[in-house]
Order: C-alpha cells, then structure tokens, then sequence
C-alpha cells in the first residue's frame, strides 16, 4: 500500500490537525491517520478533495512529481499542447535529439542534467 508522506508535509506545513482534515473530508481522525501512514488507500474523491485543499496536483500527492502545480493546460495553446505530447511519444535518443535541435533554434545552450 502506498504511504502518502506528502499529504503529512502539507498538513503540517499548513499548520493542520489531522482532525481539521479529517472532518474537511468527511471521515474520522483514526481513518484520515491511516492515509497519511498508507494503511489505507485515499479514495479517489477524497485525493481530489486534498489535492484542491492545497492547489498541488495529484500527480504530486501520488509522489508522481516533484512540481506541486504544473502550468495549466488553459496556459498553452492547441499546438503547444500538441508539440509536447509528440515530444513524449518519442524514444529516449529521439527525443535527446530533439531538445539539442531545439536549443539550437531557442539560441540556448541548455546544461542542465536531464
């Protein structure tokens, strides 16, 4: 099962009682204390419920990214959109390829470890 360290930070960064969320989700101090141990699995509404409570995405909740809130998707336009998924669609060597020709375009000489 999994544990949900990250929803024990935020509560304690945002100086909450676990009673304060467990009553915000409607069950019992015990239950919403098994969440954050991961003796039990958080319903699927109630992740929902958390991840709008703090303004992180769910991914970061699963522990699926280190970004809390990734740029909405009303940010970018249908092309950019459509330009980032085909980036993800490519294999490792393809899309290394794609960021050097892309930084090349851009007039970045990018770095950063990937």
């Amino acid at each position: 099962m999994a544990k949900y360290s990250r929803i024990r930070d935020l509560r304690e960064d945002a100086d909450k009682t676990q009673k304060e969320l467990a009553d915000y989700l409607g069950t019992s101090t015990q239950h919403y204390g098994k969440y954050e141990l991961g003796h039990a699995e958080i319903p699927f509404e109630r992740a929902i419920l958390l991840a709008r409570y703090y303004n992180v995405s769910l991914d970061y909740l699963a522990g699926l990214t280190n970004v809390k809130r990734p740029l909405p998707k009303t940010k970018m336009s249908d092309q950019e959109r459509l330009l980032i998924e085909s980036v993800r669609d490519l294999d490792d060597d393809e899309r290394e390829s794609f960021l050097k020709i892309a930084e090349l375009i851009s007039g970045r000489d990018d770095d950063r470890e990937r």
